[in-house]
Formats: C-alpha cells, structure tokens, sequence
C-alpha cells in the first residue's frame, strides 16, 4: 500500500505540473486567438467554430467525469454494504452454531434428567418394597413368639430390620 501511495503522490504531482502547463498554454493562444479575433476573417470564424466544437467535448467530457465519479461512489457504496452483510452473514452463522450446540446439550441434559428420573422411581419403588419384606419379617419373627432377644443371630436380624433404609 505505501508503494501504491507514493505513486499515487507521484501521478498527482504529475498531473498537476501538466494542469499549470496546459493553463500557461491556453493563456498564451487565448491570447493569440484575441488577437487573431480582431482581425475578423474567415479564419477567425473557423477559429470561434472550432472554439465552440472545443467548449462542447469539454462539458461533454467534465460530465462524463462527473457520471464515473458517482458511478464509483455507488460501486464503493456496494463494496461497503457487501462487506456488512457478509459480516452480518458471519454473526448469524456464528449465533446459529451457538444456538445449535445450546440445543444439543439442553437435549442431552433432558435425556440425562430423564434418565436420573426413571432411577430415582425406581430407588424408591425398591426401597418401598424392602421396607414392606423388612415389615413381614419382623411380624413373622413377632408373631411365631419366638425369644429373639435370646438368639443372638435373631437378634442381630432383627434389630437390622428395624434400621430405616
């Protein structure tokens, strides 16, 4: 980029020495053309047409110029929303990669919450069912009056059974 900047300079700098030449040029035939006028003859006719011809390109081409420098304004305009969009483009794809990995662990969280669920029904359904054969044994025990105190393996079952699960 510096070295297109230095010649950038460098065509500027060009262009307008060539700018005060020309100007300098024109100056003197204007002159010459003044005088040439006044003597009013066909070649100062042919002179003014020719002047005439020569301040109609000139329009001709300052709108020309005029219509290339909107035109690159809008191309610049383009390039500029173009870029904005492609990196809008960007953000979206990156907020919809997000949201997708979001999903995908609140699915695989749901599954694991689900799953913690089934076991903790399960846990109690089994913890329920023990406590009930906890319950038979000991009125089994209970009512064959048996002396369980006396026994210690009994005992030991016994005062087992009676611990909360």
């Amino acid at each position: 980029t510096e070295d297109l900047e230095r010649e950038m300079e460098e065509v500027k700098v060009s262009f307008q020495n060539k700018t005060l030449v020309l100007q300098r040029q024109v100056i003197q035939l204007m002159d010459a053309l003044r005088n040439k006028m006044k003597q009013n003859d066909d070649d100062s006719r042919l002179i003014l047409e020719t002047m005439k011809h020569i301040i109609m390109l000139s329009t001709a081409i300052l709108e020309s110029q005029q219509q290339a420098r909107e035109m690159e304004e809008k191309l610049n305009d383009i390039k500029r929303k173009r870029l904005l969009l492609k990196q809008a483009g960007g953000n979206k794809l990156l907020q919809i990669h997000t949201t997708m990995k979001k999903q995908k662990k609140e699915l695989a969280s749901m599954e694991v919450g689900e799953m913690l669920e089934k076991i903790r029904n399960n846990l109690q359904k089994e913890k329920e069912m023990t406590t009930l054969i906890q319950n038979i044994f000991q009125n089994i025990i209970i009512g064959s009056r048996v002396n369980w105190a006396e026994d210690p393996s009994l005992k030991a079952i016994v005062l087992q059974l009676e611990k909360n699960l």
